[in-house]
């Protein structure tokens, strides 16, 4: 295959809390809305900002997992709560306040520092699938300003090359900034159709863990040509965490498409770079 056709897609839902899901944006967020609701009590009336400001890390991780089971009335309310502190802010600041948290902040759980959260295989799998000439995108349902932070420290991938939900922009006395509206949920069906509308090519290998990427792994087995799904089962208790929320349908899928699981437990040698 010619290496302008080898395309693959990660999605990057990072780390973890609680045994949920959960992206290192999450972190970020939470923070923000707990000190947006310290300087403003009134906003301890929603129940985002309320779980934020008492630390019930717990509400955010049942609202994404009921997410991937097909239930979005707790998302909803977090994503409007998220859109209230989205005020107009040139992405260049945005940038700034993500990559002091990302360099100073640690993981809640695992307590290591964001920068030694990423996995060292996904690392290992993009170096070797870049010096085999295939070009390497992250697609995820995380916010795509962030993780274009985010993917160039931990990842080496590049900005252009990360696909995610996203904020409406406008420009404004020289500068692009953004605004209170949502613009794409980058999860489930979107998924593909954003790979689409963003790199012009069908994968030739995805690369998932959650019910949200079923169609991205179904699209890169789906072309004419050959194509690899790897759906990753976070298995392992004592090196992350052990789960099954909010991925059971892609677990069922991989069974009845053939598409590889991999298991941290038994195929990760290694977790993180340490």
């Amino acid at each position: 295959m010619p290496p302008e056709q080898r395309v693959a897609v990660f999605d990057n839902d990072g780390t973890l809390w609680c045994e949920k899901p959960a992206y290192v944006q999450l972190d970020f967020i939470v923070r923000s809305m707990a000190q947006a609701a310290r300087a403003d009590p009134k906003l301890l009336a929603q129940a985002p900002f309320r779980a934020a400001h008492d630390g019930d890390l717990g509400w955010f991780g049942s609202a994404v997992t009921e997410h991937y089971v097909g239930d979005d009335a707790m998302m909803r309310e977090f994503a409007g709560a998220v859109l209230h502190l989205a005020a107009a802010e040139a992405v260049e600041d945005y940038a700034v306040r993500v990559g002091e948290f990302f360099d100073t902040a640690r993981h809640p759980t695992l307590d290591r520092p964001y920068p030694a959260c990423g996995y060292a295989p996904m690392v290992q799998l993009l170096r070797y699938l870049e010096a085999n000439e295939f070009t390497c995108y992250i697609v995820s349902g995380g916010g795509r300003d962030f993780m274009r932070v985010v993917a160039e420290r931990m990842y080496g991938v590049p900005p252009e090359r990360v696909v995610g939900s996203s904020l409406g922009l406008t420009y404004d006395s020289g500068r692009v900034v953004t605004t209170a509206e949502l613009e794409i949920f980058d999860d489930g069906p979107a998924k593909p159709a954003r790979v689409w509308s963003r790199i012009g090519r069908c994968p030739i290998l995805a690369v998932g863990n959650s019910n949200g990427d079923i169609e991205m792994l179904e699209y890169a087995t789906s072309g004419p040509g050959p194509g690899l799904a790897l759906l990753i089962d976070h298995d392992d208790a004592d090196r992350e965490f052990a789960y099954t929320a909010g991925a059971e349908q892609a677990k069922q899928r991989a069974v009845k498409e053939g598409w590889q699981v991999v298991g941290m437990a038994t195929d990760w040698a290694q977790m993180f770079d340490d």
